[in-house]
């Protein structure tokens, strides 16, 4: 699921056919048409399947004109309540920016930290602009929250998404942050892996994890995941305070997927990547609990697959086993993620 979904789609949806070599041969049939319904389709199969039948050697991809606008957005909302409101009315619109995303106030903050020290006009400015925002409007620095757009398409596509969605925001109590840190929003993402490895060689562990949860439960799922990891981090007796995050990274209209990031200073701490994977899986339970998915697009593998009865019912997961046994005999593939 790339961040510009909104406007090319997932994957499912760029991926027209495939071509694929399984334990008893080549899997490919004739002709690629805009939608088909052909019955039991041997390649629906296959897609998703993470390895577990085959190998996917090709596939037809659909391809696009590169937009002739590309620009960047960003607002800042009151609280991250305000924030979820403001996305989920964007949601019920049929014309979506190619990527929004709301981050909460640790993040935010994060991202200010980052930031380049300014000097000489450019530092007045910033400090005016802070002023009015927390002076004049009200905005509390540990309450509020960003989001950051990207828009492309057609000048006037561009153009009636923009009036849109600073439209709506107004509603909500946001505010027009400008183009470039809605760039530099996007720039941490390229960036955080890097940030990842870098903190790492300073006893630092972190990584991300997500999920997809319906509108009516997005506050609650951020908020006891959030708590949940503060508990397990106290209940270990781990040092340091824990870097806790979230964002809302993925727009739909029934719901939204949402990233975590989790850190925790490791030094001193016994086999500290065996703790961190206990945290994670304590995140998961209650990520399920509150009516999450096991994941949006990270997949099963071997890490998530404990949790596939507590979504699955036995003829599910058995029909999965008989699937996987039928074409794949001697679970060559796979690695045996489903045994």
């Amino acid at each position: 699921s790339g961040m510009k979904k909104n406007r090319y789609g997932n994957i499912e949806d760029l991926v027209l056919d495939i071509r694929a070599v399984g334990a008893q041969g080549m899997m490919s049939r004739s002709g690629v048409a805009p939608r088909e319904s052909i019955g039991l389709d041997p390649a629906r199969q296959w897609f998703g399947s993470e390895g577990n039948l085959g190998i996917i050697t090709s596939a037809v991809v659909k391809l696009f004109d590169l937009p002739p606008v590309h620009t960047y957005g960003s607002i800042i909302f009151p609280s991250f309540e305000e924030g979820v409101a403001f996305m989920y009315e964007l949601s019920q619109l049929h014309t979506w920016p190619a990527s929004v995303r709301l981050v909460d106030n640790m993040q935010f903050q994060f991202s200010m930290a980052l930031k380049p020290e300014k000097s000489g006009a450019k530092r007045l400015l910033s400090r005016l602009e802070k002023l009015y925002v927390t002076g004049l409007r009200g905005f509390v620095p540990d309450k509020m929250t960003a989001c950051t757009l990207v828009f492309e398409g057609s000048a006037e596509e561009v153009a009636v998404q923009e009036q849109q969605v600073y439209k709506i925001a107004a509603l909500h109590g946001g505010l027009k942050a400008g183009a470039e840190n809605g760039k530099r929003g996007y720039q941490l993402t390229y960036g955080i892996a890097y940030i990842r490895d870098f903190v790492m060689k300073h006893h630092v562990l972190a990584e991300s994890f997500e999920t997809s949860v319906p509108w009516s439960r997005v506050l609650e799922l951020c908020e006891r995941v959030k708590q949940r990891l503060y508990r397990e981090h106290a209940a270990r007796g781990l040092p340091g305070k824990p870097f806790i995050t979230c964002r809302v990274t993925q727009l739909y209209q029934t719901g939204v997927c949402v990233y975590f990031y989790f850190a925790f200073y490791a030094k001193g701490v016994a086999n500290p990547s065996q703790v961190y994977s206990d945290i994670e899986a304590a995140a998961r339970t209650e990520i399920l609990q509150s009516g999450g998915s096991l994941s949006h697009h990270h997949g099963v593998g071997k890490l998530r697959k404990r949790f596939l009865p507590e979504i699955m019912s036995e003829a599910c997961l058995d029909w999965a086993t008989r699937s996987k046994h039928a074409v794949d005999p001697d679970n060559v593939f796979g690695c045996g993620n489903l045994n």
